[in-house]
């Protein structure tokens, strides 16, 4: 929710800087996840290449296991638990409407 001048209005729980503090602390942790995850993921494709280029490609069980639970988490973070304010509002018009 913003002003009219542009300027972000209280957020309904109050504190607006704690709120922007807890999205940043997931932001970066969610940075720290997909991190590990390519690294990680690089060092079993490499030991594949090394040792059975030719064979079968068994790094693909960690890489779509793992892919899963990092695409759960920027869902999380990037869409976020609350809907914004602007989606709300559209959805209280659409339901209004008769």
């Amino acid at each position: 929710m913003t002003t009219t001048s542009g300027v972000p209005a209280a957020h309904p729980s109050g504190d607006l800087r704690q709120t922007a503090l807890t999205r940043l602390r997931k932001r970066r942790e969610l940075q720290a996840h997909v991190l590990a995850y390519v690294l990680s993921n690089l060092f079993l494709v490499t030991i594949w290449w090394l040792t059975t280029p030719d064979g079968f490609f068994w790094p693909m069980f960690p890489l779509f296991g793992w892919g899963i639970g990092v695409a759960f988490h920027a869902w999380d973070v990037l869409v976020g638990p609350e809907p914004s304010e602007d989606a709300v509002r559209a959805e209280m018009d659409r339901l209004s409407k008769p």
